[in-house]
């Protein structure tokens, strides 16, 4: 026979897990990189400067390939975007923060799937999608969903 969980299981649980999620690898890993990028001036500066590119390119993006400085600008943002992505502190960061973020996409899955095969669980990862989708999402069958 099936036992059906009360309220106060369920929270205590639920609690456990997130015990577990903090006393995970990924979590500590994620804490210390964004702590070190945090702490990281240039990073800090570079972060500054390309929200500072980001605000400048949304302004010319009102008009477009119009605007005179369009092409510039772009290559700019593309040219500062690709330096941060290098910037090993920002490149641990977000290592860490995609590997944190992989966890939780398989804990929601395990957890959506635990109640019914039939939840749909966005996960921003095709491989976990494909097993997520139960079907009828409304996307044309692209999902590769029946």
């Amino acid at each position: 026979m099936l036992k059906v969980a009360t309220h106060t299981e369920i929270i205590t649980d639920s609690m456990t897990l997130a015990d577990m999620i903090l006393q995970s690898e990924q979590y500590h890993k994620y804490k210390s990189t964004k702590k070190a990028l945090q702490m990281d001036f240039t990073a800090e500066e570079m972060i500054w400067e390309f929200n500072k590119l980001k605000d400048k390119f949304e302004e010319v993006q009102r008009f477009g390939k119009y605007h005179p400085d369009y092409a510039n600008v772009s290559k700019e943002v593309r040219e500062m975007k690709r330096k941060l992505d290098l910037y090993d502190p920002i490149a641990s960061f977000k290592k860490a923060e995609k590997q944190l973020e992989e966890l939780l996409n398989e804990i929601s899955l395990i957890i959506a799937h635990a109640v019914s095969d039939k939840i749909k669980v966005p996960t921003g990862n095709p491989f976990f999608d494909s097993m997520s989708c139960g079907g009828g999402c409304g996307a044309g069958g692209s999902c590769g969903c029946k």
